[in-house]
C-alpha cells in the first residue's frame, strides 16, 4: 500500500467524519436559536439570554445569535451590547441584510447612550446601503425632531412620505410652525413670520400657522389683519378656537366694532354647528343685547344634540333665571345634581 494511497483513504475517512459530524453541531445550534428565539417572542428574556449564550459558545461564527444577543443586553446593558454589536461589524462576508440589521443595532444602542451624532452616523451607512430604507429614514426623522432641527426633520418627512407613496402637508406645514415658534423665542419675529407663512403655502387648510400669525400682528397692533387670521384658525381648528375667542372679541371691542361679535359666533356655528363655546359666547352676546329669550333658543337646540352636557344646561339656567318661573329653576337645578352625581359615580 503507497503512501499515496493511504493520505487518499485517510482524507475521504476525514470528509466522511466532517460532514457527520457538522451538520449535527449545526442543527443543534440553529435549534437552540430557534427556541432563543420564541423566548425573545414571548417576552422571557431571561431564557432568551442564556440560549443565545449557548449557540454562541457552540458556534462562535453565529452572527445572528450575537446581534440578538446585544439588542437583548441593550435595555440593560447598552455599553456591553455596544461592544458586541461593534465586533460584528469586522466579521467578512456578511450579507447586505446583515449589515443593515448590524448598524440599526448600533444606532439604538448609540441612542440609549445619548450619543445622537454616533446613532445618526451608523443610521446613514444603512441609507448607503440600501437608499430607501424606510426605517432608516423614519430613525433620522426622529432625531431631527429630537434635535428641532426643522429643516432635516421636513426633508426626512418628505423622504418617508415618498417610500411610503402618501402625502401629509400638514405635517410638512408643522415642521414650519415649530421652526417659526423656535425663531420667535430668539427674538427673530421676522424670521417666523417667514416660517408661517411657508407653512401657510404648504398647507393653506392648516390652522395653526393662522393663530401664530395673528398673534404677531396683535403685538404689531395692526388688529384689522389679527382678528382675519385668528377668524381662520377658529375655523379651521374648531377644537382650538376656544383659545382665540377672547382675543377676537377684545380686538374688535378695541375697533370699535365689537356689535360684530354675534356675526363671527353666528359663522362659527355654521360650520361647527357642536362647537359648545362658540355657542356660550353667542348667548352671552345675545344677553348682553337684553336678548335672553333668543339666546334661549340656542341652548335649548344645543341641548336637543347634547342632553348631558352641564355646560350648556348651566348657560340655560343663567339664561332661565328671570325668564322661567321659580318651580322650572328648581326643575333645572335638580337635573344638573343628578348629572353631577352621575359623573362623580362614573369616576
Amino acid at each position: 500500500m503507497t503512501i499515496a494511497f493511504i493520505i487518499v483513504i485517510l482524507a475521504i475517512a476525514g470528509s466522511i467524519v466532517f460532514f457527520s459530524i457538522k451538520p449535527k453541531k449545526k442543527r443543534r445550534t440553529d435549534s437552540i436559536y430557534t427556541d432563543a428565539l420564541n423566548a425573545m417572542i414571548r417576552n422571557d428574556r431571561k431564557t432568551a439570554l442564556s440560549l443565545l449564550r449557548d449557540v454562541v459558545r457552540h458556534d462562535s461564527n453565529h452572527v445572528d445569535a450575537y446581534l440578538q444577543l446585544g439588542n437583548i443586553l441593550r435595555e440593560t446593558h447598552p455599553q456591553q451590547a455596544l461592544k458586541i454589536h461593534q465586533s460584528l461589524t469586522v466579521r467578512p462576508n456578511l450579507s447586505k441584510t446583515m449589515k443593515i440589521d448590524i448598524h440599526q443595532a448600533l444606532a439604538l444602542d448609540y441612542q440609549l447612550l445619548g450619543r445622537l451624532p454616533l446613532a445618526k452616523r451608523e443610521t446613514e451607512q444603512i441609507l448607503k446601503i440600501e437608499r430607501r430604507n424606510l426605517i432608516a429614514t423614519e430613525f433620522l426623522l426622529s432625531i431631527a425632531v429630537s434635535e428641532r432641527n426643522w429643516t432635516e426633520a421636513s426633508t426626512y418627512a418628505k423622504v418617508v412620505q415618498r417610500i411610503t407613496n402618501t402625502q401629509d402637508k400638514q405635517q410638512l406645514a408643522q415642521f414650519q410652525v415649530y421652526e417659526g415658534m423656535d425663531k420667535l423665542e430668539q427674538g427673530d419675529r421676522n424670521g417666523a413670520r417667514s416660517s408661517f407663512k411657508k407653512a401657510l403655502k404648504i398647507a393653506p387648510d392648516f390652522g395653526e400657522p393662522n393663530r401664530h400669525l395673528g398673534d404677531l400682528l396683535e403685538d404689531e397692533r395692526d388688529l384689522v389683519k389679527a382678528i382675519e387670521h385668528w377668524e381662520k384658525y377658529a375655523t379651521l381648528s374648531p377644537n382650538g378656537a376656544k383659545g382665540v375667542f377672547n382675543k377676537i372679541e377684545t380686538a374688535l371691542f378695541d375697533l370699535g366694532r365689537f356689535g360684530e361679535v354675534e356675526n363671527f359666533y353666528r359663522r362659527i356655528l355654521e360650520k361647527d354647528p357642536a362647537n359648545l363655546e362658540a355657542l356660550s359666547k353667542l348667548a352671552n352676546v345675545m344677553e348682553e343685547k337684553g336678548d335672553r329669550q333668543t339666546g334661549l333658543e340656542l341652548v335649548d337646540n344645543a341641548l336637543a344634540r347634547n342632553e348631558s352636557s352641564l355646560h350648556i344646561r348651566l348657560m340655560k339656567l343663567k339664561l332661565s333665571l328671570t325668564l322661567k318661573p321659580p318651580h322650572e329653576l328648581a326643575h333645572q337645578i335638580d337635573t344638573l345634581r343628578t348629572l353631577i352625581a352621575e359623573i362623580e359615580k362614573e369616576h
